[in-house]
């Protein structure tokens, strides 16, 4: 292989742009293990899917190099367009840095099988520019750093956005904090519904119609998407609550995507209205007790009858199932196992509004559906249900798409999944900056041996990573958005989404771990933080699903 010729630096300096050289240099080792890999999985000219599955630890690994690199480079593509700020620009190289080192190790771990050179590798890893960029991440640079943020009370670093997107941010922060903020906690310890203040507020500001067009009563514009907007929207109200307010919007957005993709006018508009204004609240029931996140496995099914279809089955993990009087359903329409994806279809299943933990809607005809909500560790009052259809009841018109939608459903599915990822990152990054402010403002505020916890050096590392690690996250679903605007961002919303949420696990724990003793109590909101996040890496796509079956995957075969 060659590896681009590095630029010269010194030791003591480094650039964003040669950061990101640097970074290129270390993808093309990428490059090399993805060739490898596509190279003993071909068979009859073609990717084969179970000689993949043989390279999965391979694969896994190498998809969280291209989530790194590309969450780096996000963020120092941001920092060369923004004012110069030695805080923003030191801490976008103190994460390059960071995910150089990451990328690295990932790489040696699996350098035997992905057919790199151990040698070059280590070649890279000593070259005057890696040096240059890891000067960054010494203790005494990292700890002024953190030592700038406490001393300054640094929440967040300046987002770029511009005038009306800051306006929207202010909106649903002052309304996080006014509204939300004050009953998430009860919610989450008395595992509450999400209290009518809330969802009537958020209605109110327009935050279920933040993914629909104007058109239809939306806040997206007619001529074109707005995922930047939803995730400002999204981040403010997973920063107050995962549970209670951070995913209020994801359940209409992906609806709405799916109606866009494959409805009818018909269903267009006398559905995407209501979803926008909150009249109607719903819920989307994909996964299966057998099936996980094997999307094309569903087996619910819907028997074709006088007047519409029959649904018997069970689903699981449908989030806001009793609240909601909408739910679509992914169904298997056509018998024929063999068929996998292409025996799918989208249903639009209504029921009354139910309260509390149970509830069952029996039918006149004598169909019935039962839900029961599922205990969980954290994200509560969006309560989680395990659903039964016996012999329900659908009418031919809530098939999505009508006739024409028969066989379409994964199709539709993915169309909602792609925002339902990159929102989910959007809660991630609410979610950490939640924990990131309380982690700061304890450290500055607790005494311990006579000094405030924020002035030892250890404490102002973690809050220099901390924050540096959010602003990543940011950067990295801001950029993602536009091209999801445009058409473009299928596989960068997988990455942002990957990324986000992984790390999300890790940044809560260090704000708990600031935290000492309180953490772990649940009167601090930190520990909820820490049980909210577990969720992130699990729904949307599990990590290793998401990982192996759609990023190196499709790295793989563009290799």
């Amino acid at each position: 292989m060659r590896v681009n010729k590095l630029i010269y630096a010194t030791e003591a300096e480094i650039s964003a742009g040669g950061a990101k050289q640097l970074l290129r240099s270390l993808h093309e080792f990428l490059d090399v293990g993805l060739e490898s890999i596509k190279s003993a999985c071909i068979k009859n000219k073609k990717l084969d899917p179970a000689l993949l599955d043989d390279h999965q630890l391979t694969s896994y690994e190498l998809a969280f190099c291209e989530a790194e690199i590309s969450a780096a480079n996000s963020f120092l593509d941001h920092t060369e367009k923004s004012e110069p700020d030695a805080l923003h620009q030191n801490l976008a190289l103190l994460f390059a840095g960071d995910i150089f080192q990451s990328v690295m190790t990932r790489l040696k771990s699996v350098s035997s099988d992905a057919g790199l050179d151990w040698e070059k590798l280590a070649e890279l890893e000593g070259s005057i520019l890696a040096r240059a960029l890891l000067k960054n991440c010494n203790a005494e640079s990292v700890a002024k750093l953190g030592a700038q943020i406490s001393e300054e009370k640094i929440l967040r670093l300046p987002s770029g956005l511009d005038e009306e997107k800051e306006l929207v941010r202010d909106t649903f922060l002052r309304f996080a904090d006014e509204v939300v903020a004050p009953l998430a906690e009860e919610i989450h310890r008395e595992d509450k519904d999400i209290p009518e203040e809330i969802i009537r507020s958020a209605a109110d500001l327009g935050c279920f119609g933040t993914c629909i067009p104007e058109r239809f009563g939306g806040l997206q514009p007619d001529e074109g998407a707005d995922s930047l907007s939803m995730i400002v929207v999204t981040e403010e109200l997973s920063r107050a609550s995962l549970g209670a307010a951070g995913s209020l919007i994801t359940r209409p957005e992906i609806a709405a995507r799916a109606l866009i993709a494959g409805g009818t006018e018909s269903q267009q508009l006398g559905w995407l209205p209501r979803l926008a204004a909150g009249e109607i609240l719903c819920a989307i029931s994909i996964t299966e007790p057998n099936t996980g996140s094997d999307v094309a496995a569903v087996s619910l099914k819907a028997k074709v009858t006088e007047g519409g279809w029959i649904l018997n089955g069970s689903k699981t993990w449908c989030t806001f199932a009793g609240r909601s009087e909408l739910i679509v359903v992914l169904c298997r329409t056509n018998s024929d196992i063999s068929l996998g994806f292409k025996g799918l279809s989208m249903f639009l299943v209504e029921k009354p509004s139910f309260e509390g933990h149970e509830f069952e809607h029996s039918q006149e005809a004598g169909g019935t559906l039962t839900g029961k909500a599922i205990s969980t560790l954290g994200y509560r009052g969006m309560h989680s249900f395990d659903l039964f259809f016996e012999d329900f009841f659908v009418p031919a018109e809530n098939l999505v798409g009508g006739e024409a939608g028969e066989g379409r459903g994964f199709y539709y599915t993915m169309a909602g999944f792609s925002g339902g990822r990159i929102q989910t990152a959007a809660r991630a990054t609410g979610l950490m900056q939640a924990a990131f402010e309380k982690a700061l403002n304890y450290a500055c505020d607790r005494q311990v041996f006579n000094n405030a916890l924020s002035q030892f050096q250890l404490t102002q590392i973690k809050l220099a990573r901390m924050l540096a690690t959010i602003s990543a996250c940011r950067q990295f679903s801001y950029a993602v958005a536009k091209l999801m605007d445009v058409g473009e961002g299928q596989m960068e919303a997988s990455l942002v989404k990957l990324f986000s949420c992984h790390v999300a696990e890790w940044l809560t724990r260090e704000a708990m771990q600031i935290h000492g003793g309180m953490g772990y109590a649940e009167e601090s909101a930190v520990s909820r933080y820490f049980v909210d996040a577990r969720v992130l890496s699990i729904f949307k796509g599990a990590e290793e699903v998401l990982a192996l079956k759609v990023i190196a995957r499709e790295l793989v075969e563009k290799a």
